[in-house]
């Protein structure tokens, strides 16, 4: 049985929670999710959400603060939007049950990371993410008109007469099945999994972005790809993430030797800018020959097991301490500043869709994200999203006929051949040589694919995870061998200066049912 609804939310992070909640009572909200909630990037955000609350900081102090990372290429009313409204939803997130750590004095605690001028960081202990999620998805589930349905892989958009009018998916038994509804909403997170090296969970396949593009929606900035320094290094160990914060509250990246080495290649040291810090560890990988370490031996032991349980637990599984042994790092794929092109009210160019969060580009990060602004703008902008959804409000209509006919088959695509591709290829360090071979490689994948899909074939559960991680790898490398110059996260050894006359603008890509 089809399913049909006024709202269509696919994804449960926190953009999709907060726009499930705002839409409470304008209509019947369903929410699709491939997997459980807590799975997505939201239940992984460790550091904190960053928001102007401090006696020492404002919003235009915030907001100069997120420019200056963006490095030039900041929609500025996007930011101020940001900046603006972000106190009054975290407030509100407090209101609602968000245990963030407070100071003894009962104030919230605040921390400070790197490229921030001011302590502004929320945080409850290493988990933050996983709190808001599990208090945003205690309101949503108990609000009247919310139904959801866990397990859905929503695997194409439904458009018809140039307007999104639904969603297919498959179920947990490989049904395809039909959601239709009146506005839907992309909330689907990362793509950190189109890379070897990544921080994300095996989620964050970049499905929302893919579905988006191939719906026609505009998509931009797809670039920008932030690596996170200080992912664990240990053979036979996932890539955890080691947030942040860690830098934050005092701990230092050492060389074999036990040198302090990051400012070597960075004036601020440590708490520079995430994309300079992953390149001065690489560097000194480099010119070492030994790896890399993250030192918190400085530091009450008490005090960092207190502060950081997950991410102690982590290093224990490895046989690490956190608070006494070098901890081995290095960069890993995090965030992907680019997604679906929209305005401040989540609107694509496609009528009837919206997008929030990681997925949606609003022009907030610009060519790099600020550390912590992205719970922040999944929380802002999945509400304002909300309020241009029922705005929207159309009327759901019946489905013509599925979705696809056709026969099930797989991708026919290694996906470990593409993300090793892309973490050698269109990684930390890019030039034309490289990304010339990742495009045409990536090429050669993309067009029996799309002539496939053209065909009203049909992808298994793995054939889809496949298609949606060669789409979102192609437009990055694509994007990459355009942009002839260094900037933010994107950096080109054959254009190390960044150029603002002839690149300060978006790269911008769209789907015409071609050849894209």
């Amino acid at each position: 049985m089809d399913l049909h609804a006024d709202f269509l939310i696919i994804g449960s992070g926190i953009a999709a929670l907060r726009a499930a909640a705002e839409l409470s009572g304008a209509g019947d909200v369903l929410i699709l999710t491939k997997a459980e909630p807590e799975e997505g990037n939201t239940g992984y955000a460790q550091g904190g959400i960053a928001v102007a609350i401090g006696p020492d900081d404002s919003p235009s102090l915030h907001l100069s603060d997120t420019l200056a990372a963006g490095d030039g290429l900041c929609d500025e009313a996007a930011v101020r939007v940001l900046v603006e409204e972000g106190p009054r939803y975290v407030r509100e997130l407090i209101d609602w049950g968000v245990r963030f750590d407070r100071e003894e004095n009962g104030e919230p605690a605040l921390a400070i990371e790197g490229a921030h001028s001011a302590r502004r960081v929320l945080h409850a202990k290493d988990a933050t993410g996983r709190e808001i999620g599990r208090a945003l998805w205690q309101r949503a589930s108990a609000l009247p008109g919310i139904a959801a349905h866990t397990h859905a892989r929503v695997v194409d958009l439904t458009v018809e007469d140039g307007e999104c009018r639904g969603a297919c998916f498959l179920d947990a038994s490989g049904a395809q099945r039909d959601a239709r509804a009146g506005a839907v909403l992309l909330a689907t997170g990362g793509a950190g999994q189109v890379y070897r090296e990544t921080t994300n969970p095996a989620v964050a396949t970049g499905d929302g972005i893919a579905m988006g593009f191939r719906a026609g929606a505009t998509v931009a900035d797809l670039e920008f790809v932030q690596f996170h320094p200080t992912a664990l290094k240990v053979e036979g160990q996932p890539r955890f993430l080691l947030s942040e914060a860690l830098r934050g509250e005092g701990a230092r990246l050492i060389n074999a030797d036990g040198e302090a080495f990051v400012s070597r290649y960075e004036s601020a040291g440590d708490l520079a800018s995430r994309d300079r810090v992953s390149r001065a560890i690489a560097r000194e990988e480099a010119r070492t020959g030994r790896p890399v370490y993250l030192s918190l031996q400085q530091l009450d032991p008490d005090y960092v097991h207190r502060r950081f349980p997950l991410i102690s637990d982590a290093c224990r599984r490895a046989g690490l301490d956190l608070a006494r042994d070098p901890i081995p790092v290095g960069p890993a794929a995090h965030y992907v500043m680019g997604g679906v092109v929209t305005d401040l009210d989540g609107r694509t160019s496609v009528p009837g869709l919206f997008a929030a969060g990681e997925v949606a580009c609003t022009g907030v990060h610009g060519a790099n994200r600020l550390a912590s602004n992205s719970l922040l703008e999944g929380l802002v902008f999945g509400a304002r999203a909300a309020h241009g959804m029922i705005d929207r409000k159309g009327v759901w209509t019946p489905a013509a006929d599925d979705c696809r006919s056709g026969t099930v088959r797989d991708a026919a695509v290694d996906t470990a051949d593409i993300r090793r591709l892309m973490w050698e290829k269109v990684g930390l360090f890019r030039e034309r040589t490289t990304l010339r071979e990742a495009v045409a490689r990536l090429e050669e994948l993309w067009q029996p694919l799309t002539r496939y899909l053209r065909s009203d074939g049909r992808l298994d559960s793995n054939g889809w995870r496949a298609a949606n991680l060669l789409t979102v790898g192609r437009l990055i490398a694509r994007a990459a061998e355009r942009r002839q110059e260094s900037r933010g996260a994107h950096y080109r050894d054959d254009f190390p200066a960044r150029d603002d006359v002839k690149w300060k603008r978006r790269i911008t890509e769209r789907f015409e049912g071609t050849d894209g």
